[in-house]
């Protein structure tokens, strides 16, 4: 089945804004299963969870895995606003996640080939297919605002600057 990035994006987009509005970096993913059903979204909640481990693409693949009954994700596609950072990416990997959709880069962060290549390192047993820069002005206008917004704020668990 072929499944549209821009649809999942849109979705993906929706769960970022309610990290905007909780005051959590506005990132947001969705996992879709080979079908393409969603069977998990999530938006980033590192802050309210004083949890470092709480990205938006932890949590959906944390609920896809419950759902599924199973870790490893074998078809399904991940769809999230920014690239993944190692950890995600990594976890990602682990769950033999099939395909990678995208909207903004991360040069400092990003491990799906922006920082990092982890999809594509031949040392690793399993490979994802990225579909980077889907609606990627949208994504990063919303980090950039949820940034903007923030400077110059003193607050517990506040986030660096997005260029």
């Amino acid at each position: 089945m072929i499944i549209d990035p821009y649809l999942l994006m849109k979705e993906a987009l929706k769960e970022a804004d309610k990290g905007f509005a909780e005051g959590e970096v506005p990132v947001g993913a969705l996992i879709v299963d080979a079908g393409g059903e969603v069977i998990a979204r999530a938006h980033n909640q590192p802050v309210s969870r004083n949890d470092p481990t709480a990205h938006a693409e932890i949590l959906a693949l944390r609920r896809a895995g419950s759902l599924c009954r199973n870790y490893r994700l074998e078809g399904a596609t991940l769809a999230v606003t920014i690239e993944p950072c190692p950890m995600c990416m990594g976890a990602a990997i682990h769950a033999r996640i099939a395909r990678l959709v995208f909207g903004a880069s991360d040069p400092k962060w990003g491990a799906a080939g922006s920082l990092y290549n982890l999809p594509e390192d031949d040392r690793l047993n399993h490979r994802i297919e990225v579909v980077p820069g889907i609606m990627e002005e949208e994504c990063l206008n919303l980090m950039q605002i949820f940034f903007q917004s923030r400077r110059g704020k003193k607050e517990s668990g506040e986030v660096p600057k997005w260029s």
